[in-house]
């Protein structure tokens, strides 16, 4: 066991030094870390979330434009090659960013770093691949979210938290009406230098900045990039009816201070047991019914964060009993403040949560990737050192601030049956 906790603390020491370099390679943000696993990814990040789109639906279509035809390769040749090295293709959509990563084995990075950086130099982004592939595939995403509860409830609470920019939806809305030239207007404001960085893991960074610089040091990339106005927090209640899925209660507060403290709070109200099957002895678990969950969300972002509860259950009585109880404990831990070891375990809670989502390749972009992008520190080691700095007084503080704002409450499912918030008891 010893040997084991040894040898993951100098991987996480590994990880630290190496990612915690952020260099200029052809005018973008390059940064890397290598460890020695026998696969690689690389992912282009570009500042071109939901929160800067100038349609609604924009950026939804852009991701799904992603890996279509660009100046060097057909949609299928990209399909074909990609398949015969062995790789793996993917896009995702933050509020913030948009996220294009090709995984592959390692040695192979020439092919991939040259194919990411033909998307965001000479992507075509055509009328018929608009028609063909990217509409169908954005309307069946779109549907799909309408149709989750959770997914549901989250979208509602960023539109009622902060109404525009952070409050714009991932998804585009259904029977969008959106253009091949809505998307190239959009993409060729966000394919700016300034707005784009490349990371990579299983990959040295001096061979990571030297593609790019091959295959982005002659390119013209004119964009002016976005700037993004500064949020607000709103907050608010809505209802929505769903005839499918579980009932679902989501209570949250915004705020423009992302802060470590926020973190902890998150950590304290998490109901996941340390151990599988067992009871969790967070106090927002208490004798929750059968068949109900208890989740904290804690969204940051690079000027607010959105903190809550997101109840779910089978009956709308039990989602009351289980959001009395998380609102009961929300009130306790942002009231009195937490005790001396419940800050700990807190604390504790939220630094490994940091962590391991560094050791994830599919998180380690999402955790890292704004920090590289604006140039300042990425390493797990700067996300535990401010969790280490918390102490009683800091956290009663970021708590207490946070819920004296007005909620936001979002119910879908059975609406004439879910909890009011008064009946929760806030």
């Amino acid at each position: 066991m010893l040997a084991a906790r040894t040898t993951a603390t100098r991987t996480a020491a590994r990880l630290a030094r190496s990612f915690a370099t952020v260099v200029d390679s052809a005018g973008v943000k390059v940064a890397a870390v290598d460890y020695g696993q026998p696969t690689s990814a690389v992912t282009v990040l570009v500042k071109a979330g939901s929160r800067y789109q100038t349609t609604p639906g924009v950026a939804h279509a852009l991701k799904n434009f992603a890996f279509k035809s660009t100046a060097k390769r057909s949609a299928l040749g990209t399909i074909r090659e990609a398949e015969l090295y062995g790789g793996i293709l993917s896009s995702s959509l933050s509020r913030e960013y948009l996220a294009l990563t090709a995984e592959f084995l390692r040695g192979d990075e020439e092919y991939f770093v040259d194919l990411l950086s033909s998307f965001v130099t000479s992507a075509k982004l055509t009328r018929h691949e608009m028609a063909e592939l990217v509409l169908p595939v954005t309307e069946s995403e779109s549907t799909l979210a309408q149709q989750d509860p959770a997914t549901r409830a989250l979208e509602l609470a960023h539109t009622l938290a902060f109404r525009s920019g952070l409050g714009y939806s991932l998804f585009a809305p259904p029977h969008s009406h959106l253009t091949s030239e809505d998307v190239r207007s959009f993409a060729s404001t966000a394919f700016s230098k300034d707005g784009i960085a490349f990371l990579g893991t299983g990959i040295d960074q001096s061979a990571l900045s030297s593609l790019v610089q091959k295959h982005l040091g002659g390119a013209q990339l004119s964009g002016s990039g976005f700037k993004a106005s500064p949020s607000a927090y709103h907050g608010g209640e809505t209802r929505v009816e769903l005839a499918t899925g579980k009932q679902t209660v989501f209570i949250g507060y915004g705020t423009t201070t992302p802060s470590a403290e926020l973190a902890a709070l998150s950590a304290h109200l998490s109901a996941e047991p340390s151990v599988k099957w067992a009871q969790s002895t967070s106090p927002a678990a208490a004798g929750l019914p059968s068949g109900t969950t208890v989740q904290s969300v804690y969204l940051p972002y690079s000027d607010a964060a959105l903190f809550g509860i997101l109840v779910q259950g089978p009956t709308a009585e039990a989602v009351k009993q289980a959001g009395q109880t998380a609102v009961k404990a929300l009130k306790e831990a942002t009231g009195s403040g937490l005790k001396a070891e419940e800050l700990k375990k807190a604390v504790a809670k939220a630094k490994f949560q940091a962590a391991s989502a560094t050791d994830r390749r599919d998180s380690i972009f999402s955790v890292l990737g704004s920090k590289v992008l604006a140039g300042s520190e990425a390493s797990a080691d700067s996300l535990i050192s401010s969790l280490d700095k918390i102490d009683s007084a800091a956290f009663s503080k970021a708590a207490s601030a946070l819920v004296k704002a007005k909620p936001t409450y979002v119910a879908v499912g059975h609406v004439d049956a879910l909890p009011y918030p008064d009946e929760l008891g806030l």
